[in-house]
């Protein structure tokens, strides 16, 4: 099977990223491999043993221990499964489920009937919260609530703006190889400046084929169908999925959106006020 990273020692480099910025959290944890017919999917399992499970999806071109990071105070009351999402840079299948149709859903519904997982909290960031919402419509009967932080597939921002201040500078790092351009990247969507995200980042656009489909938005339809709680957390300077305009549709087409929250002074990527504003939240409302 052709790979996605254009040469083995880039996906080496990587892992090894992967595996440092791991071992840099202070927590425990153990590794798990569900075969799926998606391809073998990578779990951290952390947290608490014996507490409530909790799903943590990580966005696009991330993995898994950024989310752990992000959301670390989670561990205290959860049994953490962080899951590396399949066709992104990190331990699990170099495969892509179809985003058209139900096949997201279908690869979650898979790993949590494996691990035998019931009444669980979801959390899914940026394109994790597209992910969670496919596994709602698909199947929500593991799923006891859902947190969909800046999610993908509610709203598209400016799309101009977009190309301009996201795609551009992509496109121009790889061609001209200049850090400068990762810089102005990071700038438009990360709240505050992270080392790592740079350093991985910095391969992942060199090396990795990254995937630049647009993601469907979800239909009222197939949001009417949901039942299970969904709380949105949004994020009021996100270029990518405005956050105003996101609660505003949230309330519109889910019939069980919950309470919702708007990071203040906060872009795509919450700094660290802004992840303990989501942990709180998460904690206070998925009781």
């Amino acid at each position: 099977m052709n790979s996605f990273f254009n040469n083995p020692q880039a996906k080496k480099e990587v892992e090894k990223l992967y595996q440092n910025k791991l071992d840099e959290l202070p927590i425990n944890y153990e590794f798990l491999k569900v075969e799926t017919s998606f391809g073998n999917t990578h779990i951290i399992l952390t947290g608490q043993k014996g507490k409530p499970p909790l799903i943590l999806l990580h966005g696009s071109n991330g993995c898994a221990p950024i989310a752990i990071e992000a959301l670390i105070s989670l561990c205290d009351d959860y049994s953490v499964y962080a899951i590396d999402v399949v066709g992104q840079p990190n331990l699990s299948a170099e495969t892509r489920p179809s985003m058209k149709d139900h096949s997201y859903g279908q690869w979650m519904f898979e790993i949590l009937t494996r691990l035998n997982i019931w009444d669980a909290v979801l959390v899914g960031i940026s394109f994790g919260g597209f992910i969670s919402w496919k596994t709602l419509v698909l199947d929500e009967r593991h799923i006891s609530k859902a947190f969909l932080i800046v999610p993908a597939g509610i709203v598209d921002g400016n799309p101009l703006k977009t190309l301009w201040k996201v795609f551009l500078p992509m496109k121009l790092y790889k061609w001209r190889k200049q850090a400068k351009y990762v810089h102005h990247f990071l700038e438009e969507l990360f709240t505050e400046r992270d080392e790592f995200a740079i350093a991985f980042l910095s391969k992942v656009f060199l090396h990795f084929k990254m995937d630049f489909s647009p993601i469907p938005v979800i239909k009222k339809e197939e949001a009417q169908k949901i039942q299970t709680p969904i709380h949105i957390i949004a994020a009021d300077e996100d270029l990518l999925f405005p956050g105003a305009k996101m609660l505003k549709r949230a309330k519109e087409i889910f019939p069980s959106s919950g309470e919702v929250l708007l990071l203040n002074n906060s872009k795509h990527v919450p700094g660290q006020k802004g992840n303990e504003e989501i942990v709180d939240f998460i904690k206070n409302h998925a009781k």
